[in-house]
């Protein structure tokens, strides 16, 4: 029985002895002192920033006139003149197909026109003189004209088994030897422009309103850290249907052997840009139900203050009302401080512009 009470009793001491210590270290508690000292803050001054409005979009860089040779119509081939990678003039002839029929029957065509116009000229001379009935001769003369439009379609058919090039480009890897016989749907090789390169890309529907003829492009490839440039040219004149997209043409006038045609490209656009734009960092907006708050440092108390924010950043976020240059805002401690609290920066010292 003695031991039983001696046990309460000195439990009770030791409960009493913790419920004195715990009062006591409660006078000390952290959230005593935090209401008690100033808080150890960040802030950031407001200032003018310029703010850009700016999109990535693909794109791909292509050749600015770019053909598939094709023949018009089919053969064998008889001339092969295609320089692989080199430089051609327009006009040079590149293939030629076999055409000797055609050939016989122009000079045939030819010889009938020598004689009919010889004959003519006679008949000429004997209607002068009533030595001819002007039917006839106006038939002959008749006669000639069908020939020289029969020799004008001929020579086009003789033009059609030659391929020319359409304009000064380079030429790609050949697909057909001398002697290979082709048809119209037979791809002879590639000519393209390298000294005129394009980069066609496509913009979302809601940023179609910003692209404008001339407007800056800048543009990198390959994850390189080269920037290069290009300046919009045209655009399509409706949206894509499947897309919701633009497309949009830009020459690049960047030089540089390492743009090609084909080449996938990262192109950066910016739409607008607002060097009076004021910006925060996006840690001090406190956000709420139906607005948003900063607090703000006036005469070292903190201060809540009602913003209306616009775009955001990556880090940083465009206040559009309730903040004016020179404000302190503060960025740390947001969730610990009241209206009023006192405040010490960890800069050591008071802002200035506070």
């Amino acid at each position: 029985m003695k031991k039983a009470l001696i046990y309460i009793v000195v439990s009770l001491g030791i409960i009493l002895l913790g419920w004195t210590v715990f009062i006591r270290q409660g006078k000390d508690a952290p959230g005593t002192q935090t209401a008690r000292k100033p808080l150890l803050v960040d802030y950031h001054i407001v200032s003018y920033q310029n703010l850009s409005n700016e999109i990535t979009v693909s794109g791909s860089v292509m050749a600015f006139d770019e053909v598939e040779l094709k023949n018009e119509v089919a053969g064998r081939i008889t001339l092969l003149h295609l320089p692989e990678g080199e430089f051609v003039k327009q006009g040079t002839l590149l293939v030629k197909l076999f055409d000797d029929d055609l050939t016989a029957t122009l000079k045939n065509l030819e010889n009938q026109l020598k004689i009919k116009e010889l004959l003519y000229k006679r008949q000429e001379e004997l209607l002068k003189v009533n030595g001819i009935g002007e039917n006839e001769f106006m038939e002959n003369g008749l006669a000639i004209e069908v020939l020289k439009s029969e020799i004008a379609v001929q020579k086009v058919k003789i033009r059609k088994t030659e391929i020319r090039a359409p304009f000064d480009g380079y030429i790609g890897l050949r697909n057909v030897s001398l002697g290979t016989e082709i048809n119209t749907s037979t791809v002879l090789a590639t000519i393209r422009t390298n000294q005129k390169l394009k980069l066609d890309f496509y913009v979302p529907e809601k940023y179609s309103a910003w692209i404008k003829k001339d407007m800056l492009v800048k543009f990198t490839m390959n994850e390189r850290d080269s920037i290069y440039q290009a300046s919009v040219i045209a655009t399509e004149q409706g949206i894509d249907e499947a897309t919701r997209s633009l497309k949009v043409r830009a020459l690049i006038t960047s030089s540089d052997p390492d743009i090609v045609p084909g080449a996938f490209a990262k192109v950066n656009l910016v739409l607008s840009e607002n060097p009076e734009a004021i910006l925060i960092p996006s840690r001090a907006i406190i956000p709420g139900q139906k607005n948003k708050r900063v607090l703000v440092a006036r005469s070292g108390k903190a201060h809540f203050q009602e913003v209306i924010s616009d775009s955001r950043q990556t880090s940083t976020v465009e206040i559009i009302q309730g903040l004016q240059i020179g404000d302190t805002v503060i960025t740390s401690g947001l969730m610990m401080l009241k209206e009023g609290a006192e405040l010490k920066y960890s800069s050591g010292q008071n802002p200035v512009q506070e």
